[in-house]
C-alpha cells in the first residue's frame, strides 16, 4: 500500500519515520551507526569543535521515505538541519516534497502521528490545487 505523507522525527541517534495515508500507518525506527559525539573545543586545539555527520545514516532515512508524497522534518537539537544540509549538498533529494521542518522535543508515537496527521490538514487546506479533505 503506498502512503502519501510521512513524518521523520530524529535525533543524533535514531530516527522514527511514520509513512501513512487515511487508513494505515507503517513505521520504521532507524539507528544511527555512529551518532553525533559531543565535542568541547579546547583553547589551542585544531578543528571546528563541531561533529561529524553520519552520512549513511541520512542515506537510510532519505531510502525509508520512498512512495511518499510529502514529508515533514521534525527533532530537537542540530540533527535535523544536518540531514537539511545533506540533502542540499549532496543532491540526495527523495522524490517526496520536505514540507516543512519543526523543532520538538521526544514526543511518544501516538503523538508524533497525531501532529503528523493534523499539519497535513493544514497543509493541504493551503494548497490550491489540492483534493478536498475527507
Amino acid at each position: 500500500m503506498t502512503h502519501s505523507h510521512a513524518i521523520v522525527w530524529m535525533d543524533s541517534r535514531e530516527a522514527h519515520v511514520f509513512r501513512f495515508n487515511a487508513e494505515d500507518v507503517e513505521q520504521d525506527r532507524l539507528k544511527a551507526h555512529m551518532p553525533f559525539r559531543k565535542v568541547h573545543h579546547k583553547a589551542g586545539v585544531i578543528g571546528s569543535g563541531h561533529p561529524t555527520a553520519d552520512a549513511e545514516y541520512f542515506h537510510h532515512i532519505v531510502d525509508s521515505l520512498s512512495g511518499t508524497q510529502e514529508w515533514i522534518l521534525a527533532g530537537p537539537g542540530q540533527a535535523k538541519d544536518a540531514l537539511v544540509s545533506y540533502l542540499d549538498k549532496h543532491s540526495a533529494k527523495p522524490e517526496s516534497r520536505l514540507m516543512r521542518v519543526e523543532t520538538m522535543d521526544h514526543p511518544t508515537d501516538g503523538e508524533l502521528l497525531k501532529h503528523a496527521r493534523e499539519a497535513f490538514k493544514a497543509i493541504d487546506r493551503l494548497q490550491p490545487n489540492s483534493p478536498p479533505a475527507r
